[in-house]
């Protein structure tokens, strides 16, 4: 399995928190919903150091040359991500939650969010 980890320190943009979490409930999230070789996308904020990002599960195999989804959160916070990565994953577990997940396989907006 593969791992992509983005993430944007937005002190330099007129976004927030709070208009990108907009953004994913208004539309930034449905057009990840079936990536070809994507199995887990999620995004994540911390208020304390002011950053917002995501990372995104892939199959060993998946070709990463597909096209994807445009990026619209570049787009809306002015600046590529301040730190991007893509790795390889050597280990992971589920947790006891994990059947949290199931039956999620299109977009999932936990209820803090609506």
């Amino acid at each position: 399995m593969k791992a992509t980890i983005a993430w944007w320190d937005l002190s330099q943009s007129h976004q927030t928190i709070d208009t990108l979490r907009d953004y994913l409930q208004n539309e930034g999230v449905l057009p990840w919903s079936g990536t070809e070789g994507m199995i887990l996308k999620f995004w994540f904020s911390d208020r304390k150091t002011n950053r917002w990002g995501a990372v995104m599960l892939w199959a060993s195999d998946a070709d990463m040359s597909v096209p994807l989804p445009p990026n619209r959160a570049t787009e809306l916070i002015g600046y590529p991500p301040t730190e991007r990565m893509s790795t390889e994953l050597d280990a992971w577990v589920g947790g006891t939650e994990l059947s949290a997940l199931s039956g999620h396989n299109r977009t999932f907006v936990p209820e803090r969010m609506l």
